[in-house]
């Protein structure tokens, strides 16, 4: 991450390269729209998700004092992003729930749905399925909502599976793993923090089931398209499925409570590999390549060029 000198510094080059329009990746970046150097060029803000509705979610379902740091996170923040999508010629998202919540942000703005993607292709297992009754959750583990799914779903889900199955086991994959999360395998032998890997997809190409137990969510959930694309059938929280496209949903188990939760895991778990396989990989995956899904940026950038 860049200090504020270095960033001055960075923003000052690169105008000096007379772009012709700005894109700036989230709220994070979009400050750097505002530097002397760039101010008056065009801006195209790819905010993905709205991340002061994010911090809004995480106040309502923390306790004081983190609800009234992330309160205000979300105040501040969302005061940002309306000046930004007002003087961005196009503010992209990721999902038409998005839209709608940065349309109520900043009312006079231009704002497009922009799909993420996945690349299928490449996540496609390379052999036959595995008979092992492995679950997985990924996610960097030391962002809060991908920490509280995976903890919420060791300590309130996880018992109910394996009351079942005893043979089951749990792999919780991703960088940075807390504390909190590195202490669910002491007190589980079933359960195994992976931590960071080179690749993803051997881990999910092994696994019978995914997870996506987060209880905050915004946008789409990559790590479940990744998972579906590897021939995994995925349950996932009803805040997660409200933004998934409907053609992943044939292949996902939607739950909300411990009890449902752990039984559409079972249920998958008392498939057969390749009936767990066939599932997953009968998603047609053609409207979610990177291509499709990105080709509209093209026309986007177009016309923030065009109308200087």
């Amino acid at each position: 991450m860049l200090d504020a000198p270095e960033l001055t510094a960075a923003v000052t080059s690169l105008a000096r390269r007379s772009p012709d329009v700005v894109l700036a990746y989230c709220s994070g970046m979009a400050r750097c729209a505002f530097a002397p150097a760039l101010r008056d060029r065009p801006l195209v803000l790819d905010m993905v998700d709205v991340d002061s509705a994010k911090w809004a979610s995480m106040a309502e379902t923390h306790a004081p004092p983190r609800s009234w740091v992330y309160a205000r996170e979300a105040r501040v923040l969302r005061a940002f992003e309306a000046v930004a999508a007002a003087h961005a010629s196009t503010t992209m998202v990721v999902t038409e729930k998005e839209r709608q919540t940065m349309t109520a942000i900043a009312p006079g703005a231009r704002v497009e749905v922009v799909p993420n993607g996945v690349d299928a292709a490449r996540l496609r297992p390379p052999s036959g399925p595995m008979g092992e009754p492995l679950v997985v959750f990924c996610g960097v583990l030391n962002y809060a909502p991908n920490e509280e799914a995976a903890i919420w779903f060791a300590r309130e889900v996880w018992p109910l599976v394996i009351a079942s199955r005893p043979d089951a086991r749990f792999h919780i994959i991703g960088s940075s793993p807390t504390p909190d999360v590195q202490a669910l395998a002491a007190s589980n032998a079933n359960i195994t923090v992976v931590g960071a890997v080179p690749e993803v997809a051997p881990h999910l190409w092994r696994a019978a089931v995914s997870v996506a137990p987060l209880q905050t969510a915004r946008g789409i959930q990559n790590k479940v398209l990744e998972a579906v694309a590897a021939g995994l059938p995925t349950v996932v929280t009803p805040i997660v499925s409200e933004g998934l496209p409907t053609v992943v949903l044939s292949a996902c188990r939607v739950a909300g409570t411990p009890q449902t939760f752990a039984d559409a895991v079972l249920r998958y778990l008392e498939s057969t590999p390749e009936q767990r396989r066939a599932l997953a990989l009968a998603v047609d995956f053609s409207p979610l390549s990177w291509d499709r899904t990105l080709a509209p940026v093209h026309e986007i950038l177009a016309k923030a060029t065009s109308s200087t």
